[in-house]
């Protein structure tokens, strides 16, 4: 724990302490969770939109990819 205390706030950290300084009720906790996860689903929505099309891939790329296994099983691990 004392490693994260030293470490400085980032600047979306130090923005929501300026703009929350005040009490906000549950509702309005929950329509900003909403908001913050719209924000970030559609970034990433976005992101790869982007690489789909950078990659040029197609339907048949993605069900190839989506029957490939990628990573070995838990107990193979061991």
């Amino acid at each position: 724990m004392e490693t994260l205390a030293k470490q400085p706030l980032s600047n979306l950290q130090l923005e929501l302490l300026k703009v929350f300084s005040h009490q906000l009720n549950d509702d309005e906790i929950g329509d900003l969770k909403k908001l913050l996860v719209q924000f970030f689903s559609q970034r990433a929505i976005d992101q790869a939109n982007k690489t789909w099309d950078e990659k040029g891939w197609t339907d048949a790329d993605v069900d190839r990819m989506l029957a490939t296994k990628l990573r070995a099983s838990k107990t193979s691990d061991k």
